[in-house]
């Protein structure tokens, strides 16, 4: 008979063979995904995170070329613009951390005779796999149709990151989404002083593009700032929500009881960011090897082809 999923969970998750990264035989069909580059083939993905890359340059452009560079206000400039700039870096860091980053992969096919065998399984204990990815599901775990694979504690697919958003790369993507927001915000605040200023200004040397030009630029600036920041801040406030909760997006659509127990609010924000709170909490870069980095590229990986 089949247990219940609640002990079902429990059985995967505190077997020891299944902790950590669900690492198993290297001579398998694949090796542990921590030692490859992750990247996702899917060309809607690819698509949306190179939009976000060039409307997030288009924003630079307008705000340092048409609106900070002519301003004959020398600090008014230089500080708006090492600002602007600096959170923009942040938030593309953000993002391609987010991107790059395994979201915490099951290894597919490990749910083979011989791994099973390797389980010692208690007579009657029971664990599931993914007939999807053939692969043993720990607690928490859903398969993405798109990435191909079980994914830790995942919370949703985002096409504009092209990753899921998961166990490993959650704090990138929340730390990218409030970047995102506070340029958005940014830019909203120099358009309405750049448009006051150009008004009474009368547009004579306004700036170094003619009138007509500037107003475009800047009203195609507004829209995609206002958009930017009306979505980031909503999906930055669920993604607090949901650590603070201790639930994913998936788990709160689907009403799933928690088979696991809850960590506190302040608990669960420690676990994604790690450690106590920290400048280190909101930088990007944080833990970011490039030796490392090399190395896998140099080793290739699986999830180029996915």
């Amino acid at each position: 008979t089949m247990q219940s999923s609640g002990h079902r969970f429990r059985d995967v998750e505190h077997h020891p063979l299944l902790a950590e990264n669900d690492s198993y035989d290297s001579s398998s069909s694949e090796a542990d995904t921590a030692e490859r580059v992750w990247f996702i083939r899917d060309g809607c993905g690819m698509v949306c995170a190179i939009m976000t890359w060039l409307l997030v340059v288009y924003a630079d452009f307008v705000v340092t070329f048409v609106m900070l560079l002519p301003s004959k206000d020398f600090w008014y400039s230089v500080i708006n613009g090492v600002l602007f700039n600096c959170l923009a870096v942040l938030a593309l860091s953000s993002h391609l951390r987010t991107m790059l980053t395994d979201p915490g992969a099951v290894p597919k096919g490990n749910a083979t005779k011989e791994y099973m065998d390797n389980l010692q399984l208690k007579p009657g204990e029971v664990i599931y796999k993914c007939p999807k990815c053939c692969s043993i599901k720990p607690e928490r775990a859903h398969h993405c149709s798109i990435c191909k694979r079980c994914i830790r504690k995942m919370d949703h697919h985002c096409p504009w990151v092209n990753n899921c958003v998961g166990e490993k790369n959650q704090r990138f993507f929340v730390l990218f989404t409030m970047y995102i927001a506070l340029i958005s915000a940014h830019a909203l605040v120099l358009c309405g002083f750049q448009f006051f200023s150009c008004v009474r200004g009368q547009w004579t040397e306004c700036s170094d593009f003619s009138p007509p030009v500037t107003v475009i630029l800047m009203i195609f600036l507004c829209l995609e700032g206002f958009l930017f920041l009306t979505f980031t801040a909503v999906m930055f406030g669920t993604q607090i929500h949901s650590i603070c909760n201790d639930e994913t997006e998936i788990e709160r659509l689907k009403s799933e009881k928690p088979t696991w127990e809850r960590r506190l609010r302040w608990e669960g924000m420690k676990s994604v960011f790690g450690g106590q709170p920290s400048l280190l909490w909101i930088n990007p870069f944080a833990g970011f090897r490039i030796r490392r980095l090399l190395l896998r590229a140099k080793k290739g990986g699986p999830e180029f082809s996915v």
